[in-house]
């Protein structure tokens, strides 16, 4: 044992802030990225018509924390039988460097995805 309180309580925090920063730097803030809305048509249409650049930024930035936030709820649910007929369902894992599972699951995911904002504003700047 290392002392570090995710050996302790048994839970995998590294690779939950790993995964939940990455999720922000990948899927939500990379649309601030320059050109990044050049990418979509709409985008293009709407900027062409007179809207804000940084309203359609915040826009789809929104967009895409919803996105993850419901994927994340579903995978913390780990199946719904009633829904698919079929009783099956999923748990995201953390695993080793080698990639073989650790047997400890990252749950509650959702939870802390605003948390997780690298801004350390918890996703304020979404909902202006």
């Amino acid at each position: 044992m290392t002392g570090c309180p995710e050996d302790t309580e048994d839970l995998p925090q590294l690779a939950r802030r790993v995964l939940l920063r990455s999720l922000w730097r990948g899927a939500i803030d990379s649309w601030s990225d320059p050109g990044s809305l050049d990418q979509l048509p709409a985008a293009e249409r709407l900027l062409a018509a007179g809207a804000d650049r940084e309203d359609l930024v915040r826009l789809v930035r929104a967009v895409a924390y919803e996105t993850v936030f419901e994927t994340l709820d579903e995978l913390d649910a780990g199946g719904d039988a009633n829904a698919s007929g079929v009783d099956v369902g999923w748990v995201v894992m953390e695993s080793s460097q080698d990639g073989s599972p650790t047997g400890r699951a990252l749950s509650g995911l959702h939870e802390d995805l605003l948390t997780m904002d690298p801004s350390g504003r918890e996703g304020a700047d979404l909902w202006q």
